[in-house]
């Protein structure tokens, strides 16, 4: 049920209720992976900062769209980044790790809208640090034969909720692969790849206007907006990096070894497919 359009979601004014999900790597002035998105990095700091700054601004634009409950899950690596003595007093944060929908967690038919803040493009694109889920094993995921990133598969999440995506922020890469899979989402494009370590990037305020504006325009067009649910059965098809991974990941059950790096999972829901993509991806490193 691609772009199927759900009308109980549209909902707005003092029922609006908005779902966040926060990364790091598509923050402004983030460009390096071990020095600003690693726990022990020298830079990790100030990039926590820079994420909170961004996810303020987030959450200011829904409050002036009128939002009076807002969820925002910290989704990057440990899922303990986002500095909650800093956040807006608007918003409630979901915080730490493991989380079973992991970027997702917390999302549910009862919100109205989906955002995803700091988030980067699929790895193999010229994105800012772009990754799949797991820059270290994963080279390619499908979702029933469409080439996906994190914006993809957690669209589907959202989407198997009724809940629609209505704003992607972070590179311009990432709003590009987010507007060719869901044509009517808005992006907040807070920086510009020069290369996968390099951006041209916007300072801290002109972020803050653009995405309080962005966030108000996302959420003042929620009428247009629509799901995104790849139709049922769902495969998840991975292609790892090395075929030791591939091997790795195909000990867990039901799943169908297609290449010697390839490997896929088939579900009747898209949840529990989902729950095989990371399951195969976690067994793959171990």
């Amino acid at each position: 049920m691609i772009g199927e359009y759900k009308q109980q979601n549209l909902l707005g004014g003092s029922n609006l209720k908005v779902f966040i999900s926060c990364d790091i790597e598509g923050i402004s002035g983030v460009v390096a992976s071990q020095e600003q998105t690693s726990e022990e990095g020298k830079d990790y700091g100030r990039a926590r900062e820079l994420m909170t700054d961004e996810l303020n601004a987030v959450i200011e634009g829904a409050v002036q769209a009128g939002a009076k409950d807002i969820l925002v899950n910290d989704s990057h690596g440990s899922m303990r980044n986002i500095l909650i003595e800093k956040m807006h007093p608007a918003a409630t944060l979901l915080t730490g790790s493991p989380k079973r929908l992991s970027m997702m967690q917390g999302i549910g038919p009862e919100f109205n809208a989906c955002i995803f803040v700091g988030y980067h493009s699929r790895m193999g694109s010229p994105g800012v640090l772009s990754h799949t889920i797991s820059g270290g094993s994963v080279a390619n995921i499908w979702a029933n034969d469409i080439l996906v990133g994190e914006t993809g598969i957690n669209a589907g999440i959202a989407g198997f909720y009724g809940v629609p995506v209505v704003l992607v922020c972070g590179d311009n890469v990432v709003a590009q692969e987010a507007k060719q899979l869901l044509p009517k989402v808005h992006t907040a494009v807070v920086k510009e790849a020069v290369g996968r370590y390099a951006a041209k990037c916007l300072p801290p305020q002109k972020v803050k206007n653009l995405l309080v504006q962005s966030a108000k325009d996302a959420l003042a067009d929620i009428s247009e907006a629509t799901i995104w649910l790849p139709e049922s059965p769902v495969t998840f098809k991975i292609e790892f990096k090395d075929s030791g991974l591939a091997e790795a990941a195909s000990r867990m059950p039901y799943t169908e070894v297609l290449e010697p790096r390839t490997v896929s999972f088939t579900a009747d829901d898209y949840i529990t497919a989902f729950m095989g993509l990371r399951s195969m991806i976690a067994l793959s490193r171990g």
